[in-house]
């Protein structure tokens, strides 16, 4: 494996001026990223502050008791719980088999930067990732992206999901899931590293019940030497840490809302869009309904003086909301906007990793920190990898295509231009004419049947349509005739966009780490890990 190094746009305009450092968008965060003269600012702040770490180390060490450890996730505990140390962290949704790549990557971009962090400010730096189990959008994390026939095919998993539970509370269906997965990896095709994947994927499946226990397990197994620590935001055990801070938004509702309607029109005002969807009424708080398994998001009622949910399908008094946050706070979840902040109330952050998203909304929290007087963590963007087969190279440089031009849009354009060359222009001048002439014929007949008997006149155009159809149709034929000549040159283009620009979006948000495995192996994540990555926001084409 190498890395080739690529300047490219991020995927939006704002996280391209994040990238760039833009005067434009860096007034909305507090810190620079992958500046050492930053990051000792952000060591001295986390002095200053105080993290229930002992509590927090305690959880994480319960919670992964059954995922497997390793001496590397022992010191990341006992790190945590140091003074002196930090973590860098970052999180997503617990898709099924851990969901696109993005999520692996975000996996590799929190370990590679704890270890270099760790490195440069001479502390402990703990790598940990924050699983989104309290998250309720089960279409997010239920499917995998199949290649067919130089396609994608979209496999859901066939379970139904009716009402909207947290993911941390859907059960996984062990016969049912083994099956699917066994289909899935089958269809990556046959290779000498199959049997192996199966059974590795068989043996998680056994020890998961919901769908965060099939995800966790599935990363633990490939990272727990690199001491990763996990969390389950869906955790009720993690909620319990939770108590205080919950009361702290519960009580504060009103100023959170009106930071964050501030600091969005302040980012508004500069011509961005706005990312997070909020109303001055947002309560920014979900009650969890044990009975349905639902999450309701709340708003908070001026003239009733109460906390309402959707529909008025309950009602709660501060005082009772207060209450009930510190003897239930597994009744409560964050929204978008107060997991950050919980985030950095629990967790000592020396940096945040995030995708192209994640810097858009992140910056509309600047206001919300300070209402709190904290500071956001160093936002760090995530490391934008795409990986690049070496059969896959050689057509890229046989058709003589720019690579940053692929990955950047696919090779469409360049599949037309070349079809362009061979097309026989006189056949397609002979149909044309034919064309012109019959609809040229059929204006006078239409005049003479006028003429003769108005009624024949839906006849003759359904006529008319028969024979334009079937002149159409020999078109076609002979357009698959000339492809089918070039079938050779065309199915190289096909394969390079299915392998880098999969239906016009970037590799990482389609293909599943499963996929890759399949075909390199389990030492797949090992070998990618020796990989020498750099945070400056280059793109990390790595040859494979």
């Amino acid at each position: 494996m190498e890395i080739l190094n690529l300047s490219l746009p991020a995927a939006n305009r704002f996280a391209s001026n994040y990238l760039a450092q833009s005067k434009d968008v860096m007034p909305f965060f507090h810190y620079h990223f992958n500046d050492l003269n930053e990051d000792l600012k952000r060591t001295a702040e986390l002095k200053e502050r105080s993290f229930p770490r002992i509590e927090t180390a305690t959880h994480i060490e319960s919670f992964m008791e059954r995922f497997g450890t390793s001496e590397a996730v022992k010191n990341s505990i006992e790190k945590l719980k140091r003074e002196d140390s930090a973590v860098v962290i970052g999180g997503q949704q617990a898709g099924i088999l851990t969901g696109p790549l993005y999520s692996i990557h975000k996996v590799i971009s929190i370990i590679k930067l704890a270890e270099q962090k760790e490195k440069l400010l001479g502390i402990p730096v703990v790598p940990v990732f924050w699983i989104a189990g309290e998250d309720h959008d089960y279409q997010e994390v239920n499917h995998v992206y199949v290649p067919m026939e130089e396609k994608l095919d979209k496999w859901t998993y066939p379970k139904k999901v009716h009402s909207k539970p947290m993911v941390t509370d859907i059960p996984l269906d062990q016969e049912i899931c083994r099956e699917w997965v066994r289909n899935i990896i089958e269809n990556f095709g046959e290779s000498e590293h199959t049997k192996r994947l199966l059974e590795f994927a068989e043996r998680q499946i056994e020890k998961s019940a919901t769908f965060v226990d099939f995800f966790a397990y599935i990363i633990m197994e490939l990272f727990k030497d690199y001491g990763l620590l996990l969390v389950d935001s869906g955790d009720k055990s993690f909620r319990q840490l939770q108590r205080d801070f919950l009361t702290e938004q519960i009580v504060n509702h009103e100023a959170i809302t009106f930071s964050l309607l501030e600091q969005q029109k302040q980012i508004g005002d500069k011509g961005f869009p706005i990312t997070i969807e909020a109303g001055e009424h947002a309560a920014n708080l979900f009650y969890y309904d044990q009975k349905l398994k639902e999450r309701i998001l709340l708003e908070y009622d001026l003239a009733a003086n109460c906390f309402v949910g959707k529909s008025g399908r309950v009602t709660f008094t501060q005082e009772e909301l207060v209450e009930m946050a510190a003897q239930y706070p597994e009744k409560f979840s964050n929204n978008v906007v107060t997991r950050p902040l919980m985030q950095e109330w629990i967790f000592p952050t020396l940096a945040f990793i995030a995708g192209p998203g994640e810097i858009s909304y992140w910056a509309e929290l600047k206001l919300v920190f300070e209402q709190f007087n904290m500071k956001m963590p160093p936002i760090v963007p995530r490391l934008n990898i795409t990986f690049l087969d070496r059969s896959v190279e050689a057509e890229v440089t046989q058709l003589d295509l720019k690579l940053e031009e692929v990955l950047q849009r696919g090779t469409n354009q360049e599949k037309e231009q070349f079809l362009e060359t061979v097309r026989d222009k006189e056949v397609e001048m002979l149909f044309s004419s034919v064309k012109e002439e019959l609809l040229k014929q059929y204006q006078f007949i239409e005049a003479k049947t006028a003429v003769i008997d108005r009624g024949l006149l839906p006849l003759l155009k359904k006529n008319e349509s028969y024979l334009l159809k079937e002149i159409g149709f020999m078109e076609t034929k002979l357009e698959d005739a000339v492809k089918q000549r070039h079938d050779i040159q065309l199915k190289k283009f096909s394969r390079i966009n299915l392998a880098l620009r999969p239906d016009g979006s970037p590799q990482e948000r389609v293909w599943n780490i499963f996929y890759y495995l399949n075909h390199y192996g389990l030492t797949f994540i090992k070998d990618l890990m020796i990989l020498p990555f750099e945070f400056d926001g280059l793109h990390k084409v790595i040859k494979i």
